[in-house]
């Protein structure tokens, strides 16, 4: 296999390791079917809702996509603006809209793994050393790390497996 060959191929697996279900569930798996009156729902001695995990990937996730894209990033200020300010989703299009941009900037991740053009290697202009692959998996094991989340609050309150 040619080198551009190989590099085509690991980045193809660095894509698809953003929404793979080769050892655990999915992030679509583990929104699908939630019941409205459960997302907003915190189980007894659990400090988060299916809401407040799902809204904490996607800013998260939209933060890491900003970060690699825009010269003038800012960081957003942590915690606060990585998590909503409620418990439940504020309407059941709010829910709906939350997934829809964590597909999307998890589609943008996908699109900058795989631009042949860009070095993923290199660091990120505006960072402090942080590469673009450094950076692509953080938004892997972030988002894994709270699916297994979204995953245990729905099993605590009943909906898991999802029907």
């Amino acid at each position: 296999m040619g080198e551009e060959n190989v590099t085509k191929h690991w980045r193809a697996i660095v894509a698809s390791s953003l929404d793979w279900r080769e050892a655990h569930a999915t992030f679509d798996d583990a929104v699908a079917g939630l019941a409205a009156e459960l997302r907003g729902r915190r189980p007894g001695h659990y400090p988060h809702s299916a809401w407040e995990l799902v809204e904490h990937i996607r800013l998260a996730q939209a933060d890491l996509v900003a970060f690699m894209q825009n010269a003038s990033y800012t960081a957003p200020k942590w915690p606060d603006d990585y998590w909503p300010s409620e418990p439940a989703p504020p309407t059941a299009k709010a829910w709906d809209e939350s997934i829809a941009a964590v597909r999307r900037d998890r589609e943008e991740l996908q699109a900058i793994a795989t631009r042949s053009t860009l070095d993923l290697t290199t660091t990120i202009p505006w960072g402090d050393g942080q590469t673009y692959l450094r950076t692509i998996l953080v938004a892997v094991d972030h988002t894994a790390y709270h699916v297994g989340q979204l995953i245990a609050v729905r099993r605590m309150l009943g909906a898991w497996p999802a029907a």
